[in-house]
């Protein structure tokens, strides 16, 4: 497929935009590590190329496995998670796909039992960001493969 607009040069005013919410993310007191596995694992739901490449590679250069990163679209029957990245990443697959339009009692009874209030604000924000990134890069056909890891980041 051929890219339909460069956003990463074109969009730099609503990437500029977009880059303050990950520089208020980057001071979140939600680990990294747990961060980057959410936005791994919605675009693994939304089906973006290049987020799929930038966050594996920022993942692994973490120090995240491979194990995980291959089992992560099966992460319920698989046992490498902790009781807190399954309730984020339920939470996440929630916001996202917002199934009958809302995010269960169960689901925010289960990321309540694992996060303070201001942590289950910030998680909204990355999901809500991440899928916002997504569909930027699926409606513009953001080539994947060149990101290198941390070329984003926030200082």
């Amino acid at each position: 497929m051929t890219q339909r607009i460069n956003f990463q040069e074109k969009g730099q005013k609503a990437l500029k935009a977009m880059y303050a919410l990950g520089g208020y993310l980057a001071k979140s007191p939600i680990e990294r590590r747990l961060l980057n596995l959410i936005y791994f694992r919605v675009s693994q739901i939304n089906g973006c190329a290049f987020c799929l490449d930038m966050h594996s590679k920022d993942l692994r250069a973490e120090g995240e496995t491979e194990q995980r990163l291959y089992l992560l679209n099966a992460w319920r029957e698989a046992p490498f998670y902790s009781e807190r990245e399954r309730a984020a990443l339920a939470y996440a697959e929630a916001v996202t796909v917002l199934e009958g339009h809302e995010v269960s009692d169960e689901i925010f009874e289960a990321v309540s039992a694992h996060f303070s209030e201001e942590e289950i604000i910030d998680l909204t924000l990355a999901i809500t960001t991440i899928n916002s990134y997504n569909r930027f890069n699926i409606a513009f056909r953001t080539e994947a493969g060149s990101y290198e890891p941390g070329q984003f980041a926030v200082h």
